[in-house]
């Protein structure tokens, strides 16, 4: 599960990471972005990228109230092309989610880890989202981070860890993806180099 994760960068370091030309949205950088929240979002093709603010939580175009929605801030990896709610965004609507760091929680009341790329200041999670049209009042749009298997770095913390895209061969490949294949070949354990320290979500 990715319940927690930072993103603390300024809107130009997005920009400039993600080739981004167009930044016309504006976000708060947050070291404790939490579901439910409105979140950078990356959709688009390689050339044509742009951000939007998302609410985490994915709300299918199909539900008749957005409340469901809000606790579906995680996809499974595996099940993303068979379950209703996920299997018309992982075909039409993916995305990338900019983050520094996410956190877990290896035991109830402590503080949790930060775990973080030593290489990368800035990477993406592999993310989905929806437009949910209400009869009256404003369009949501909305969003999930896919999750997969741990990798051995992750198993002595977690049973599951968020999909990593840090390279912009998997980024573009993810956006712009056709074969079912090919997308689920994207959704696999990250295999780079990860570090955790212990962190109070307190800090800033």
């Amino acid at each position: 599960m990715c319940g927690r994760f930072s993103l603390t960068v300024e809107g130009n370091a997005i920009a400039e990471y993600f080739r981004i030309r167009d930044l016309s949205v504006q976000y708060q950088p947050d070291h404790n972005i939490a579901p439910g929240q409105m979140i950078p979002v990356i959709t688009g093709t390689y050339d044509k990228r742009r951000l939007s603010l998302m609410r985490w939580g994915l709300i299918p175009s199909w539900l008749k109230k957005p409340s469901a929605g809000y606790k579906m801030f995680n996809a499974r990896a595996e099940t993303i092309d068979q379950k209703p709610s996920f299997r018309n965004a992982f075909y039409k609507r993916r995305c990338l989610i900019p983050a520094e760091s996410f956190y877990e929680w290896k035991q109830r009341g402590e503080n949790p880890l930060r775990i973080y790329l030593p290489n990368h200041k800035i990477f993406s999670f592999a993310g989905i989202w929806e437009l949910w049209k209400p009869k009256d009042g404003e369009v949501v749009l909305s969003c999930s981070i896919i999750t997969t298997e741990p990798n051995n770095f992750m198993k002595n913390i977690h049973n599951r860890m968020p999909v990593i895209l840090d390279d912009e061969g998997r980024m573009r490949a993810w956006q712009e993806g056709t074969r079912r294949s090919d997308l689920k070949d994207l959704l696999i354990p990250y295999h780079g180099e990860m570090a955790a320290e212990p962190f109070s979500l307190e800090q800033r």
